[in-house]
């Protein structure tokens, strides 16, 4: 069982498991007055479909060999503990800038220009979390 498509369904099929059956232990509360669990069992919910989607398309495409690079995921850990560090000490634009660059490492090329657009379109979702959402994120 070394398929890459089945290992990402089943992969995703746990994780949103995991959290799925983790929000219930929280209030879910209704549509028009949501209480803290009904976020999180949405999210997994909508993982749980693509994990579901992603097994079942395994099953019709050529199976692909999986294969781990330790030094993307250790890249990859590392722009997220940045993340954490920087929008701890200095602000979320600047962690999500952070997070930004150092991923781009693991990719196969690097592009400063696209690195700029995702930081761009990650601010402006932390933007819309922090205004519409009232989310307390210290952005500036």
């Amino acid at each position: 069982m070394n398929d890459r498509n089945l290992l990402r369904g089943l992969f995703l099929i746990v994780v949103s498991l995991g959290f799925g059956l983790g929000s219930l232990r929280y209030s879910i509360g209704q549509f028009s007055h949501a209480g803290p669990g009904l976020f999180p069992l949405m999210v997994s919910c909508l993982l749980l479909v693509i994990g579901v989607v992603s097994v079942v398309r395994s099953r019709f495409v050529d199976p692909e060999h999986m294969t781990f690079n330790f030094r993307n995921i250790a890249i990859i850990l590392g722009s997220l503990a940045s993340f954490a560090l920087v929008s701890e000490f200095v602000n979320v634009t600047a962690g999500i800038v952070a997070m930004v660059f150092l991923s781009a490492f693991s990719a196969t090329t690097y592009s400063v220009a696209r690195n700029i657009k995702i930081s761009i379109g990650l601010f402006l979702v932390a933007l819309a979390f922090h205004k519409l959402l009232g989310l307390n994120l210290v952005l500036y």
